[in-house]
């Protein structure tokens, strides 16, 4: 028997209020935190950018949606930004409880998107630069998601969480995508 598996499942009760006592000025973050913290909020502040990216890009399309299909490629712009903006939202939440600080600073914002802010032509090109958005978020997700594992469960449940709605977003772009074929 190694000596993991004769460890207690659960840390007797007087333990565990002792330890909630210590280092409350940390918040959330308790001593069975297993995340590199400081790189958990990199990727987070990295993700916060990307989103905010994508939610101008998207706010732009919007307004800048014409033609034929131009209506119903709007309300899926429209719809995509307020869904982005949600996910940003929920970033700054965990970035708060990690004890770290949202970086919503326009300075730098592109450097640290992993998405690129590329406004299209014309609805095609609009639709096909959001498509690669999605696509570039769903491999960044996928990848942190990866990294994070099992050391922050919170964490990767929310960027889990994202990456379902990304991948949705791709999957609306490229249906739209599909009346240009």
């Amino acid at each position: 028997m190694n000596e993991e598996s004769k460890q207690p499942f659960l840390t007797d009760i007087k333990t565990l209020r002792a330890r909630a006592r210590q280092h409350i000025e940390k918040g959330a973050v308790t001593e069975n935190y297993q995340g590199d913290r400081k790189t958990v909020l990199k990727l987070l502040n990295e993700a916060l950018a990307t989103e905010i990216v994508c939610i101008l890009r998207y706010k732009r399309h919007y307004f800048m949606a014409s033609g034929l299909n131009g209506p119903a490629a709007a309300a899926e712009f429209l719809e995509h930004a307020e869904e982005e903006q949600e996910h940003a939202d929920s970033i700054c939440k965990r970035i708060q409880q990690l004890e770290g600080e949202p970086n919503l600073s326009p300075d730098g914002l592109l450097s640290r998107s992993h998405s690129e802010y590329i406004e299209g032509e014309n609805l095609k090109d609009m639709i096909t630069e959001d498509l690669i958005a999605e696509r570039i978020a769903i491999e960044s997700y996928t990848e942190m998601i990866h990294y994070i594992g099992d050391k922050d469960s919170t964490t990767r449940r929310l960027l889990e969480s994202i990456l379902e709605v990304e991948e949705e977003h791709a999957n609306d772009m490229s249906d739209l995508l599909k009346h240009y074929k």
